[in-house]
């Protein structure tokens, strides 16, 4: 249970500091980028950019095999919630800044800054991937293409997949890959574009509303 109750943390906001020697997505460009895949890739950032509100539910996927599930909302630029269902105590909450993961059983809160996490590749406002230095690869696999990106610049690999669906280009799920080199799936379903979320869901919650 406690390995499932901060899976999503490695794979939402705990900073990637892998170096190149790690075991890490693999870039499997090996041509030169055509123009089909340059309007494949501004076709993906054009459904990111569609995005303004998104609620739907997600399957996660441990290192360890454990599955969990619950449901998330997100709110562009920068907003995003995570609830697990339970027995499982989790719940992540961030709010443009700052990313919190609640431990409600345990009554704590770690906090980190946005920035330094892998979620504003797909929270920003403007989303461009054919030009960002994080865009390492990509690769079609049974009705989906998959992008490969690295966590930050400093990275010569790519640590993070996301999978969309071919032709509507809809996120399905993305794969992260922790310091140590172990893999977190989390997948997406009963996906509500443009869906009402309320602007509470994306406070940051502080002790005092977890009780004593």
């Amino acid at each position: 249970m406690r390995r499932l109750a901060f899976a999503l943390l490695v794979a939402l906001s705990t900073p990637l500091l892998m170096g190149a020697g790690d075991s890490v997505f693999p870039s499997i460009r090996t041509r030169a980028m055509t123009q089909a895949d340059r309007d494949e890739l501004d076709a993906v950032s054009a459904y990111l950019n569609s995005i303004v509100t998104l609620k739907g539910g997600f399957i996660q996927i441990a290192p360890s095999g454990d599955m969990s599930e619950g449901t998330f909302y997100l709110s562009k630029p920068g907003k995003l919630r995570f609830e697990y269902n339970p027995p499982v105590p989790t719940l992540l909450v961030a709010d443009g800044h700052g990313v919190a993961v609640v431990n409600k059983r345990l009554k704590t809160i770690d906090t980190y800054p946005l920035f330094e996490t892998p979620l504003h590749l797909i929270l920003d406002k403007t989303i461009d991937i054919r030009h960002s230095p994080q865009f390492v690869s990509m690769q079609h696999q049974q009705g989906t293409v998959v992008i490969n990106m690295r966590s930050n610049q400093a990275h010569s690999k790519a640590n993070i997949s996301l999978v969309f669906s071919e032709p509507a280009y809809e996120l399905r799920q993305w794969t992260v890959l922790d310091n140590q080199g172990l893999a977190t799936t989390v997948a997406l379903r009963d996906l509500q574009p443009g869906a009402t979320v309320s602007p509470s869901l994306f406070v940051l919650p502080d002790k005092s509303s977890l009780g004593r």
